[in-house]
């Protein structure tokens, strides 16, 4: 039985499938379109998948796509399940003043980091950053309890915002640089910084608060972006919220 694994975020869809919905399952395709052409996966990338018998998703772009992609599944015999964020699931607990608020991708992406890292050694506090659209720094405890976390602007809201908020500023494409000598250079070295500044915020406030030096864990389309910023040790994963739902997966779906 295969597992097709969705990821819904602001910009792409991105999809996966596998051969069982369990963690460490082998990967069969994978594949992302841009949500706008979404409307053609049944005809295009999916035409020639094997029919899925599990689908799990997770979905931060509204009800209005989520629906069109559920059109898309129509050529399969299967009805899609779809992450919401909830008091506990696959051993986290969450920590929100609403947990059902918190974005489902932030929860799904949350679940795969403190899986992957029970399985490479003992229970540490984690610090989850997701850098796409928006930016989302979270913090966890030992215990696997979701304290809070950071939204902030991704790299292009900040510069569309200063763009349009501030009299015959253009952003053209800047480089990082510690000492910024020109406009496009000292508006990206800025959102860059801002959002480096933020995750060590947050490492800081974990390490206080748990005694314990947390693992940092970054994933998302613009992770690569900040990857020579970072001045605190952590680790690039570009499938978390894949990873994620096979956790989720094994469990809702356990024969």
């Amino acid at each position: 039985m295969t597992f097709l694994a969705i990821d819904i975020g602001n910009t792409r869809l991105k999809w996966a499938q596998y051969d069982a919905p369990r963690p460490g399952a082998t990967l069969l395709a994978q594949g992302a379109e841009f949500l706008e052409n979404i409307d053609k996966l049944a005809d295009g990338a999916w035409a020639s998948l094997p029919p899925p018998g599990r689908v799990l998703g997770c979905v931060v772009a509204g009800d209005a796509v989520k629906r069109r992609v559920e059109e898309q599944m129509e050529l399969w015999d299967v009805t899609p399940q779809w992450v919401v964020s909830s008091v506990e699931e696959a051993g986290l607990t969450n920590g929100y003043d609403h947990p059902t608020r918190l974005g489902s991708d932030r929860w799904v992406a949350m679940i795969g980091a403190r899986h992957r890292m029970l399985a490479q050694g003992p229970a540490r506090p984690l610090v989850v950053v997701m850098v796409g659209t928006a930016v989302t720094v979270e913090a966890i405890d030992s215990d696997g309890r979701f304290l809070g976390g950071l939204i902030l602007p991704g790299h292009g809201i900040m510069l569309r915002a200063l763009e349009s908020g501030t009299a015959g500023l253009h952003v053209p494409t800047g480089e990082v640089r510690e000492f910024p000598t020109n406009t496009s250079d000292a508006l990206t070295s800025g959102g860059t910084y801002a959002i480096a500044g933020a995750v060590e915020r947050m490492i800081q406030h974990v390490r206080a608060h748990c005694g314990a030096e947390p693992v940092c864990v970054m994933t998302g389309g613009a992770g690569w972006k900040m990857a020579p910023s970072m001045s605190v040790p952590f680790e690039l994963v570009d499938s978390l919220i894949f990873d994620g739902l096979l956790e989720i997966a094994a469990r809702r779906f356990a024969a």
